[in-house]
This record gives C-alpha cells, structure tokens and sequence, in this order.
C-alpha cells in the first residue's frame, strides 16, 4: 500500500479569521497531519463570510512564525491577485521564514464576483492561462538565477529586465510547484513544460489526469499522493466555540 500524507485544507473566505486559521494549524501540527493549506479568495461563496478575508501569503507568513514543522501552502494562488515579481519575494519570504516549508501552488484565478468586489482585472479565460505561463516562467527564473547574476525576460503580458532574482527561497532550487487546473489541454501542457524546466517537483490539482485526484495531489516524482481534509466545518466551530 503507498503511504498516505495527510493534509489539511481550508477555505477561511467563508468565514475564519487570522486566529481561527493559527488553531487550525497548531491543532493539524500536533496530530501529525504534513501540512496545511488555504485557498486564496477574497470573496465568500455563500453566507457573509464574516469576519472578511484574509490574505493568503499574509496568514502564511504568520503561520509561518507561529508553528514549527508543518508545511504550508496555497490551493491555490490566483495569479490574477499579483504581479510575478512581488509574488515571487512573497513567496520567497514566508519559505525563509518558515525555514524552508513553503509549497507553492499557482492558478488561473476563476471567481469573476471577487475580482469585482475588489477592483481586480478579470481577463478573458485564454488571457488569464497566459499570464499563469508567463508568471510560472518569471517566478522560477527570479529564484534560479545565480547569486550575483541578473535575470530578463520579455513576455506579451510581462516583461523583467535586469532583475538580481533577490531574495531566494530557502529550499532550493525553490519551494515545490502545485499548478491549479481543470482544462483537458492549458493545464496539462502547462504542468509538463514547468516539469522540464525546473527539473523538480510539481504537482497539479484539478485537472482531469489518472495520476491526479481532483483536490488532492499527484504521487510522481517520489513523491507520496497526498491526502486533503476539508475543515471548513472545523473552522466554524472554532469560531463559535471563540
């Protein structure tokens, strides 16, 4: 039987504050579970969503200082929400502070009413996988660039020129890759052109593959399939329970 890494997932958009989300992850710590991970929305889906979102990356980053050994990560970052430059120190940032326990997962963006709600551009389907290409490439290419080096790019959405690719992850070559998806094409094209490129592991979520459970995680790469709980359940009662 293949081992099995339990993993935690919660959606905080509906309805969890900074602390809620801290007890959630020290209570997943100390039960054993390999990791903990957010969604990335600003928005809820149903009900008020009090007491309002919370930023992915900022949450992490507390979290990051506040446990110990379990990992962290977003299911996933909307590359819709920022740009690949400051996304890449974000990112960079929480896995040094957390000493190396960063998992960076990257999406599309798809929830048009949030980026509405919060004055964020909501480019065409086509456009939005286009950005994620160019981001995914940018973002691995400012951290694989050699210290005293400088990185350029020129893409049809974002260009870098002469970027020193600083700060760098504290794992290396960078944080392991998760890529969000559901297209039959985009995604998996996507996924094997990141494999050749950073030559590391990355996992994609969501998208229609035998290899992948739908909100899980692949087992390629020597890596053990993943196991997700939902706790968006937990997280309400936490909050009452406060």
């Amino acid at each position: 039987m293949s081992p099995v890494d339990f993993r935690i997932f919660v959606e905080p958009q509906q309805g969890a504050g900074y602390a809620d989300q801290l007890a959630v992850a020290r209570t997943a710590e100390s039960a054993g579970y390999s990791a903990f991970f957010r969604s990335d929305h600003y928005l809820a889906m149903s009900g008020d969503g009090l007491p309002g979102p919370t930023d992915s990356w900022v949450t992490l980053a507390g979290l990051a200082r506040e446990t110990t050994t379990i990992r962290l990560g977003t299911m996933v970052t909307s590359a819709t929400f920022r740009h690949p430059g400051p996304l890449a120190i974000s990112v960079a940032q929480v896995d040094e502070m957390s000493g190396g326990r960063v998992e960076f997962g990257l999406g599309a963006g798809w929830f048009e009413a949030e980026h509405r709600a919060y004055a964020i551009p909501f480019p065409p389907l086509g456009e939005r996988f286009d950005r994620l290409t160019e981001q995914l490439e940018i973002i691995t290419g400012l951290w694989g660039t050699p210290a005293g080096e400088t990185f350029d790019y020129s893409g049809t959405h974002y260009s870098v020129a002469e970027s020193p690719g600083l700060p760098k992850p504290a794992q290396t070559p960078h944080p392991p890759i998760i890529l969000g998806g559901m297209g039959a094409k985009r995604t998996p094209a996507l996924d094997r052109a990141v494999r050749h490129r950073v030559q590391h592991p990355v996992r994609a979520v969501g998208r229609p593959d035998p290899a992948v459970r739908p909100g899980g995680g692949c087992g390629r790469g020597g890596r053990p399939r993943q196991g997700f709980a939902d706790v968006l359940g937990g997280l309400r009662a936490v909050r009452r329970a406060r």
